[in-house]
């Protein structure tokens, strides 16, 4: 992997688990269940793109 490859996946990494952390935050103060459920999805989804992401430096 290229120095230039391997900022880009550290910068992927560094965003995903930005967006997974707000999300998790933001789920615990929905009292709203259908909107807390679709918010905790998409802490699922930015947890498994980091890990996708972690996996290419593997």
């Amino acid at each position: 992997m290229t120095t230039k490859e391997l900022l880009y996946v550290e910068d992927a990494l560094g965003h995903e688990k930005f967006f997974e952390t707000n999300c998790r935050a933001l789920a615990g103060q929905i009292s709203d269940p259908e909107l807390k459920s679709y918010v905790n999805k998409l802490v699922d989804q930015h947890r498994e793109t980091f890990q996708n992401f972690y996996g290419l430096l593997g």
